[in-house]
């Protein structure tokens, strides 16, 4: 919002100093008409002239500065569109979740994919940094958008049709204390996994890069909504 609010405050600047100008070309339109030594009539005759060829640039830079004023909130909203698309790489501070299967052998009698990493179990962490207000996340290099799907496909996942054996790295854009309380929370997904032995490592950074969707948007049925329209 800044870019808007400087540019609304230059158009105010102008316009007060166009409004001075204007009443002091009034002034001296007025002096021309009154009673006044017939030397004066050519020096008060340019500075009317110049008067107006000033008010004449100013009126124009209005008129540029408001254009410019909408076209750099058309161009800061169209950036954030694409951000929330997730078609663009974005980096920020954040942090660095990685999963891993766990090492531990099953007891006797015990069900082995217990101890593996599956899907719902990546669902979980990473609802859990959504709610923690993650602006943008990927795992294993591939971004999340509305679109994106997360299963298990044998002992590996898929994540937006690619798939990955682990360790899986997520890696998550947003306030990173937060995040990271977020998963560590007593009786959170960490800890659940944890009891399996499964292997979480979090790590806050500064400069976390999350990359742009790589795959295609395809809408069959879904249409725009004309404005006013039914």
């Amino acid at each position: 919002m800044l870019p808007i609010k400087q540019g609304q405050f230059a158009i105010a600047l102008v316009c007060v100093v166009l409004g001075i100008m204007l009443a002091v070309q009034f002034r001296t339109t007025q002096d021309i008409r009154s009673s006044i030594p017939y030397q004066r009539v050519e020096d008060l005759s340019q500075r009317l002239s110049q008067t107006e060829k000033e008010r004449d640039a100013l009126i124009n830079q209005v008129q540029e500065l408001k254009r410019t004023s909408g076209a750099e909130a058309a161009s800061k909203e169209f950036e954030m569109v694409r951000m929330g698309a997730g078609v663009v790489a974005v980096e920020g501070p954040g942090i660095i979740v990685t999963i891993d299967d766990s090492k531990r052998p099953s007891k006797p009698g015990e069900n082995p994919n217990l101890y593996l990493i599956h899907d719902d179990d990546i669902l979980k962490v990473i609802n859990e940094l959504w709610a923690a207000g993650a602006e943008a996340i990927s795992i294993n290099e591939q971004r999340l958008i509305a679109s994106s799907e997360i299963r298990c496909a044998g002992p590996t996942l898929s994540v937006n049709n690619s798939r990955y054996s682990p360790p899986y790295e997520v890696s998550v854009i947003g306030e990173p204390t937060t995040l990271e309380n977020a998963l560590k929370m007593r009786g959170g997904v960490i800890e659940t996994l944890q009891f399996w032995g499964i292997q979480v490592t979090i790590k806050k950074q500064d400069g976390v890069k999350v990359p742009a969707y790589k795959g295609a948007f395809r809408f069959e049925f879904a249409k725009p909504v004309q404005e006013g329209g039914r």
